[in-house]
């Protein structure tokens, strides 16, 4: 008897839960995809056709996006790390010294790339616009 009720709820979760994809109109998959590419749409990420490197300037930009995405997760990784040693020291003095020196140094690196890219984009905005309006 114990088997039996075990097969019918391993049979009926069977057909809950993984069967009903088959009477969708549209597979789960394709309207995942469809939802990612209106959202993709919606935020300017989808390029329409368009080739990334399109000038020289959408290039640099593109580029200039990328470092700055590593940077991010280096500065992420350096105060994971600090953390990390600092949870880890212990008590000791030096090491809860070393700790600090990374995660203020990596702050402090942060706060310079950014500050970096701060005058980049105004300097660039500036030039922009006086290059459109001459």
């Amino acid at each position: 008897m114990r088997k039996v009720l075990i097969l019918s709820c391993v049979f009926f979760i069977n057909i809950f839960f993984f069967q009903h994809n088959f009477v969708c109109a549209k597979s789960a998959a394709e309207q995942f995809n469809q939802g990612l590419k209106n959202t993709a749409k919606e935020t300017g990420h989808l390029n329409n056709g368009k080739a990334i490197f399109d000038s020289p300037q959408a290039a640099i930009g593109t580029v200039i996006n990328v470092f700055l995405s590593f940077l991010g997760v280096f500065f992420l990784l350096l105060m994971i790390y600090g953390g990390f040693i600092w949870m880890m020291s212990r008590g000791n003095e030096q090491e809860i010294e070393k700790a600090k020196n990374i995660i203020t140094n990596a702050i402090i690196g942060l706060i310079v790339v950014l500050a970096a890219y701060a005058i980049t984009a105004f300097v660039g905005n500036l030039l922009s616009k006086n290059s459109v309006s001459s």
